[in-house]
């Protein structure tokens, strides 16, 4: 009786992680060196994940920041009032509300600053 034989197997291994090193530069096409270029990239990716969205609420604090002072607020008064006045709204929604149109926030503001 043959012996069992694991080339297609391996061969759609291989295919598999050549394909995901796809743009990959030098040796790093051949399957033992993109495998571990791979799997080092999952991790990355894995972790950039994190990062992103600590970045992100950064950045809408730094907005918020910003449209705060220019409404005569400090950025965690204005999260103060807005809580106490019951305006639940979120960084992103606030920031991008701070962005597009400063008029709809300035009466946000002042609906939070009548809520001391």
């Amino acid at each position: 009786m043959p012996h069992a034989v694991t080339r297609t197997t391996r061969q759609r291994r291989h295919k598999k992680f050549r394909k995901l090193a796809k743009g990959f530069w030098g040796r790093r096409k051949n399957y033992r060196q993109a495998r571990v270029a791979v799997e080092r990239a999952w991790r990355y990716a894995w972790f950039h994940r994190a990062l992103r969205k600590r970045d992100f609420r950064r950045l809408w604090i730094t907005r918020l920041s910003a449209a705060a002072r220019a409404n005569g607020l400090a950025y965690s008064e204005l999260i103060h009032l807005l809580k106490k006045a019951d305006i639940e709204l979120n960084r992103k929604s606030l920031s991008e509300i701070a962005i597009r149109d400063p008029q709809a926030f300035a009466k946000i503001a002042e609906a939070a600053k009548t809520a001391k």
